[in-house]
């Protein structure tokens, strides 16, 4: 099966995540799907690492016509491919200059996460579980590691964990219940 025709949600209600690139990587990878590999879609800039897991959520599509971004925190780093069983905590708010239609913007918000079986992260339920240095920091991250690539990306703020999971639900094609 495709990673992206993997159910966006598991048995258990939790949100399934597929790492492309992890946590320390100086590289973006992407998953193609038509080939059901893992390119190299840019490196980051120089001195950037994804300070966490980075991926997407499955049978879902954004605005951007992508599967909808994940990051997904915690302080462990997993490898291309890897699905995760996840809780949604936040929505980092994002727009950029679109790729399909000229002079326009699309939203590309990012989901942030944590493992189900990440333990030191299980009182983290919550936007407002993150302090706001993190918060901060991961703002720059985006900022910065787009900086070069023409997207113009501005951050329009932060949601909770109940919105994660709107954003998710309409635009899921399919749970693991049909």
């Amino acid at each position: 099966m495709l990673l992206t025709k993997l159910p966006a949600i598991d048995r258990s209600d939790h949100v399934q995540v597929v790492i492309e690139s992890p946590r320390g990587s100086s590289l973006k990878l992407k998953y193609d799907p038509e080939r059901g590999v893992f390119t190299l879609s840019r490196p980051l800039p120089i001195g950037l690492v994804f300070p966490h897991d980075w991926g997407f959520v499955p049978s879902t599509r954004g605005p951007d016509g992508d599967p909808v971004d994940a990051m997904v925190i915690w302080d462990e780093a997993s490898f291309p491919g890897l699905v995760l069983s996840c809780r949604l905590i936040a929505i980092l708010q994002v727009e950029q200059n679109s790729r399909r239609r000229a002079g326009t913007r699309d939203r590309n918000d990012r989901l942030i996460a944590v493992p189900v079986e990440a333990r030191r992260y299980d009182r983290v339920r919550d936007v407002g579980d993150l302090s706001s240095r993190l918060r901060k920091e991961l703002e720059t991250f985006f900022l910065a590691s787009t900086a070069l690539e023409g997207k113009d990306l501005k951050v329009l703020g932060w949601s909770d964990a109940s919105a994660a999971m709107a954003l998710i639900k309409p635009r899921s094609r399919r749970s693991i219940r049909e």
